[in-house]
């Protein structure tokens, strides 16, 4: 593949945005940023420095973060997934985070034919001009026992109710923000995973991908 392909996604909580950008990105080799791993990355930063959580930390930090410091398990808690949302909306901090996406966007490492992010601002602010831009959603039940059983493969002890209320709180946070809301985007394709298996889902964005691919 001759092409520099860059996607961009943007999506609500729980959507499948996470598992796509994944199964997209190993299928045609693209470089893969969860960038909302990065504000649970902070928000995490901030729960356990409370005392010391600033700016100067967080610009520290990210200085040296690397994607594999990403997939920890302890981000995936719905404590920091609440403080990722709060910290999303502060300016400075998402100043920080922007040349971070930018350089994995638009830089990524010579071995990978191209970058995909997804996020709640990717197709809106960070990849304007990507090669291809989905909006990716389901309604909120789905998304709820989605996460709801996410959470209790990992032992969290937490009920279907409490993470639908979280969920509701950090869609109201997400689309609702001054700086840089969750929107779609007119040139977004929209992708409903509602009634969407995993594999049915990829085959639907790899059909709209390969086509424009072949042109």
């Amino acid at each position: 593949m001759n092409k520099f392909i860059q996607v961009a996604i943007d999506s609500p909580a729980a959507a499948g945005a996470g598992t796509q950008a994944k199964l997209i990105a190993k299928h045609y080799n693209l470089l893969y940023l969860d960038t909302g791993k990065i504000y649970r990355y902070i928000g995490n930063l901030k729960i356990q420095n409370k005392k010391k959580f600033n700016y100067t930390l967080i610009k520290k930090k990210i200085s040296k973060l690397k994607i594999n410091n990403l997939q920890k398990k302890n981000l995936l808690s719905d404590k920091v997934a609440t403080e990722a949302s709060i910290v999303a909306k502060d300016k400075k901090i998402r100043k920080i985070v922007y040349n971070f996406q930018i350089d994995c966007a638009y830089s990524p490492p010579r071995k990978f034919n191209g970058s995909i992010l997804d996020g709640r601002d990717i197709t809106s602010v960070i990849m304007k001009n990507a090669t291809f831009k989905f909006f990716i959603t389901a309604n909120i039940e789905t998304r709820s026992l989605r996460r709801y059983k996410e959470l209790r493969a990992l032992n969290k002890k937490i009920t279907y109710k409490d993470v639908l209320k979280s969920i509701k709180i950090r869609d109201k946070n997400d689309y609702n923000r001054k700086i840089s809301p969750l929107k779609k985007t007119r040139d977004s394709i929209l992708i409903n995973t509602t009634n969407l298996s995993k594999r049915s889902c990829f085959l639907k964005i790899k059909k709209i991908m390969d086509k424009k691919l072949k042109n």
